[in-house]
């Protein structure tokens, strides 16, 4: 199997990559080269957004799967049909599951769930994009996939505030202070490791019954938010100091004081109940389960983390913004 991964090197991307390459899928990459290629993996160096240029890199190849984890507007699909139609076999674009109806009507989130999001512009880009993507299913048998990721984590460390990329809050939780959880902290919610999402997706790839279907691939262990943080504590081998504190507080504190705005990933995202039916990527691949509990993938994230110092960012606007919300709340 020949396969174009447009971007490659994210936190999802990569742990998909490693997979493939051990399957031994011909795996190639097309990105600007500013992060090191994954061994195994052949590259092809241009910038997606620069058409001309990808044209000229791609002549002479197809691929039985295309997937582009980097794109964000629908303009970004127009573009990819123009340069892909008729060299690959399956185009997978990669949605989001932030892109489902909020506030939920339901808990249970199916695939067939309303694409609605007002909080967020990120979420509504992604369900515009889903919108263009189908069109060119039907009306000109583009061989679309779309794979909705939820809250999907290994190289990042998976909570709204003061993390992600940065180490802001596990240093904040190692000197005990005082850390953020949103709201009360009991709404229900699924994090999913890439490892575990690697083996869902790989199943979609070059399967001709996932064409023009949409898939979210997501663990079936649900926990709330207090348990969240609280396994994150335990991994760092220290105690939380947590306070709650209301996601439109949060928000509009970030709003009000120019920082980052929160609203889209509290109030569009992670405010509200997500718990995943996984009914009919299960049913396409029976195999497929998610093995990997977070109370040990947590682990193994800070683990990554702490080996190489460089990763250990700690950031002075985000001690400064969360130090902000909780000193004004507190009053």
């Amino acid at each position: 199997m020949k396969v174009l991964f447009i971007g490659g090197t994210g936190n999802i991307s990569s742990a998909v990559s490693e997979l493939a390459i051990k399957k031994g899928i011909d795996l190639y990459h097309l990105n600007r080269g500013n992060r090191p290629a994954l061994k195994g993996v052949q590259s092809i160096f241009a910038d997606i957004n620069d058409k001309n240029a990808v044209e000229k890199a791609i002549i002479g190849h197809h691929w039985d799967v295309v997937v582009n984890w980097i794109a964000f507007r629908p303009e970004d699909v127009v573009r990819d049909l123009e340069l892909f139609e008729g060299k690959t076999s399956q185009y997978i674009f990669i949605s989001s599951a932030s892109a489902y109806q909020k506030p939920p009507k339901s808990k249970i989130i199916t695939e067939e769930t309303p694409l609605e999001n007002p909080f967020w512009d990120y979420s509504r880009n992604k369900i515009a994009c889903e919108e263009q993507l189908m069109k060119f299913y039907h009306v000109r048998n583009f061989p679309v996939t779309i794979v909705r990721p939820s809250h999907t984590y290994n190289t990042v460390i998976p909570v709204p505030l003061g993390a992600w990329e940065e180490y802001t809050l596990i240093d904040r939780m190692k000197k005990g202070l005082p850390v953020i959880i949103h709201d009360n902290g009991k709404s229900l919610w699924t994090l999913t490791h890439a490892l575990d999402f690697a083996k869902g997706f790989l199943g979609l790839m070059n399967n001709p019954m996932s064409i023009g279907e949409a898939f979210h691939i997501t663990s079936d262990e649900v926990m709330n938010w207090n348990q969240i943080y609280q396994e994150i504590a335990v991994a760092a081998g220290c105690e939380g100091n947590f306070v709650h504190i209301p996601s439109d507080f949060i928000a509009d504190f970030a709003d009000n004081n120019n920082y980052e705005s929160r609203r889209g990933t509290l109030l569009g995202d992670k405010a509200y109940d997500a718990v995943f039916d996984n009914g009919k990527i299960k049913s396409l691949l029976p195999d497929f389960h998610c093995s990997i509990p977070f109370a040990e993938g947590i682990r193994k994230t800070l683990e990554w983390f702490e080996a190489e110092p460089s990763r250990m960012k700690i950031k002075k606007e985000t001690n400064e913004f969360l130090d902000g919300v909780i000193n004004s709340f507190r009053g």
